[in-house]
């Protein structure tokens, strides 16, 4: 039996600067650039991952994070499954925008999607301003994941992709799961119904 292909689409948004290319870019290709150019409007990706022992490939959708963009980039909310919203550990600003971000996901898309908050150049260390603990607390608040990266070293960059694969297939499964499911009546209800419309 050929299974049908199977496609997940995942938004990275966040503010401009933050990474978000260059962790979509070595998710999907594997490589590392220093001289990105930030992206115009949108661009995508899509790679191949296995999610419970079946092929899935993942639509990466890197948005731009200019504020002149952003009515373009709404459009893409729909339809998506999973959002990464990421900030640079480096830059306090983004961090901080984080929660207009979450908001503007909540404002614009649905509500079967993951959403993860991903802490992206954790490899500079020295000049870190937002610390684990924070994110982390943050995430707790927002009741998400939470992931530090670096597109750089490639840290956590796999894992933060998986994992969000196997949460959108959990919840599309609990989501069929429901829209499955038969309501079993019993002799009492049928009753108490008759009775009301007596």
């Amino acid at each position: 039996m050929i299974n049908e292909e199977r496609y997940f689409k995942i938004l990275i948004i966040g503010d401009t600067g933050v990474g978000k290319s260059c962790v979509m870019v070595r998710f999907t290709e594997e490589t590392f650039n220093e001289t990105y150019i930030s992206t115009i409007g949108v661009d995508f990706k899509v790679r191949t991952v296995e999610v419970n022992s079946q092929p899935v490939k993942l639509q990466i959708w890197d948005t731009a994070g200019q504020e002149r963009f952003k009515t373009i980039t709404r459009n893409y909310y729909k339809g998506s499954q999973g959002i990464l919203m990421v900030y640079d550990v480096t830059n306090s600003k983004s961090f901080e925008n984080i929660k207009n971000w979450s908001k503007e996901v909540d404002k614009f898309s649905n509500n079967s999607f993951c959403k993860y908050l991903v802490g992206n150049k954790c490899d500079l260390q020295e000049k870190r301003r937002i610390t684990y603990g924070m994110g982390e607390k943050l995430a707790n608040e927002l009741g998400i994941k939470f992931f530090e990266s670096s597109a750089k070293t490639n840290k956590n960059i796999d894992e933060i992709f998986n994992s969000i694969a196997i949460d959108i297939d959990q919840n599309l499964q609990n989501t069929n799961d429901n829209n499955n499911k038969l309501t079993i009546k019993t002799k009492s209800d049928f009753n108490n119904k008759k009775k009301k419309w007596c």
